[in-house]
């Protein structure tokens, strides 16, 4: 039961739609509605708006860290496992990807994970920020920066964590991460993927 609370209520905390909140707060298009449709930081930054898509990419990744740190103090203070930590991780992305405040239309989590990773370790969440910006800078492609750094998050925290429920939390978080992105993956291979702060008109 006290394991359903902690999936509960890290669920709750994902389906927090920060780019809702604040497309609403600086009077934006709903982001569902141009670019790329995707309901996250780097399509709102789309709109012109950089403070907005700030304020977004600022609450879709605290989000992420707060639902792990309040997990892990929780789990210390009932003294219970990992597992409650690793399910947290899991149900506060799949909040933020499916979220019920918004339809269950939600982003792909990669800013959520981010904040998932810095909650986890630290380390882990900077090696994955680090991947991210390296390609970013090099290929101004938002999505090829985030598969490139799902693709090697799960690498990162085995070398922390080795075996552990928290490297399995993780390498299902990239790998739900990385089928999120498979609209991308066709845009990069044919050609036709936007860069970062490209306005983009069609899907």
């Amino acid at each position: 039961m006290t394991l359903m609370v902690f999936i509960f209520a890290a669920y709750l905390i994902g389906s927090i739609p920060f780019a809702l909140i604040s497309s609403w707060i600086f009077r934006l298009p709903d982001p569902r509605t141009y670019g790329s449709k995707n309901p996250g930081a780097t399509n709102v930054l789309r709109s012109g708006k950089k403070t907005a898509a700030i304020l977004t990419l600022v609450g879709d990744a605290g989000k992420g860290w707060l639902a792990i740190i309040l997990a892990q103090l929780l789990a210390s203070v009932w003294n219970i496992g990992n597992e409650a930590v690793a399910a947290t991780a899991l149900a506060v992305f799949l909040g933020h990807v499916f979220p019920v405040f918004s339809g269950f239309q939600g982003g792909k989590g990669v800013a959520t994970a981010v904040g998932v990773l810095l909650g986890l370790n630290p380390l882990l969440g900077l090696l994955a920020t680090v991947t991210w910006l390296t390609v970013a800078c090099i290929t101004r492609y938002s999505s090829l920066s985030a598969i490139v750094a799902a693709t090697l998050a799960p690498v990162y925290a085995y070398v922390i964590f080795e075996y552990s429920l928290y490297t399995l939390a993780v390498l299902l978080i990239a790998l739900m991460l990385i089928w999120r992105h498979q609209a991308n993956i066709t845009n990069l291979i044919n050609g036709r993927e936007s860069r970062i702060g490209q306005k983009k008109t069609s899907s």
